[in-house]
């Protein structure tokens, strides 16, 4: 978040994102890298170095990220899984259902809402984002 707050201006440290986000140094490189290898951050060298974001704010989806980072973006396994379940266990169908529509809730929510929405650079509030039909 702290690089979406600061897109546009110079880059940003690693211990200044870590104090900021309250989180250690060391895995906070760890997500740098996997952002920077995705092509979200890019990283300068030197005495003005540091993180900035690759593309503004608003392009970058928090499903993008958390795909990223953490894998499926429910807890409930990725969509073809739950596909599959639906299919191979007739006793247990209708549980692994609700899975699946919980999943798909959640994927909509998270492909709908920038990093922009979430550190306040849009105009818009992520609520009134999703409910706004694209035309």
């Amino acid at each position: 978040m702290t690089l979406g707050r600061r897109y546009g201006t110079e880059t940003v440290k690693i211990r200044d994102i870590a104090m900021d986000s309250d989180l250690p140094e060391k895995f906070l490189e760890l997500i740098l890298l996997e952002l920077k290898n995705a092509r979200i951050v890019e990283s300068v060298r030197g005495a003005k170095g540091g993180y900035r974001l690759r593309r503004a704010p608003s392009e970058i989806k928090l499903s993008e990220i958390i795909r990223l980072v953490d894998g499926p973006l429910a807890p409930f396994g990725d969509a073809d899984q739950l596909r599959s379940l639906i299919v191979t266990d007739p006793d247990h169908r209708a549980l692994y259902g609700v899975f699946l529509e919980v999943r798909d809730a959640a994927a909509k929510i998270l492909e709908s809402t920038s990093v922009a929405d979430i550190v306040g650079a849009s105009s818009k509030s992520p609520k009134r984002a999703r409910g706004k039909k694209k035309a």
